[in-house]
């Protein structure tokens, strides 16, 4: 897919200060802006959608196995008797 750059304001103080501390974890600004924005592509986009943009644009994935939970079996309720 085509990429575009998107423009964001933000305090300078704070950008160099995180820059600093995530450099000392051999980390990037822009990388973690990417995660955070796939993140957010993901929840937001429909699960349908986002396969319709993957095959559309070549990258298509086997999608993914859905996992089906069971159902816990309810406990059986304790035998009542009368005791007359």
């Amino acid at each position: 897919m085509k990429k575009i750059s998107v423009s964001v304001s933000y305090d300078e103080e704070k950008l160099s200060t995180l820059r600093l501390y995530l450099e000392q974890k051999g980390m990037q600004v822009e990388d973690e802006l990417t995660k955070s924005l796939d993140t957010l592509y993901a929840k937001n986009v429909p699960a349908g959608v986002r396969e319709f943009l993957n095959m559309r644009s070549g990258n298509a994935e086997p999608p993914a196995p859905k996992v089906r939970r069971q159902k816990a079996e309810p406990k059986p309720a304790a035998e009542v008797t009368d005791h007359d």
